[in-house]
């Protein structure tokens, strides 16, 4: 149950995220966003903040992992924008 319950929240963290960016993306890349975005929001918590956070389910790790998500999400299209 721990993998579903960590796919579902990247699933809504990375839904989330795009829509507050405005890029679409499919379900699968929308999983990967949100977990990969849950990663570094955590090390960008960590950083400024000098704490591991407390990687559980609840509404700070979702914030956290959203604001993760949208950071890659940026990253991601700064990185692919065509280069005249």
């Amino acid at each position: 149950m721990g993998l579903l319950a960590w796919i579902i929240f990247g699933a809504l963290a990375g839904w989330v995220a795009s829509m507050i960016t405005g890029r679409q993306q499919g379900c699968c890349l929308n999983v990967v966003v949100g977990v990969v975005g849950a990663f570094v929001g955590g090390l960008i918590v960590q950083l400024a903040f000098g704490q591991r956070p407390y990687f559980g389910f609840n509404l700070a790790s979702f914030a956290v992992a959203v604001l993760g998500a949208v950071i890659l999400i940026a990253i991601a299209s700064i990185a692919t924008r065509p280069r005249w």
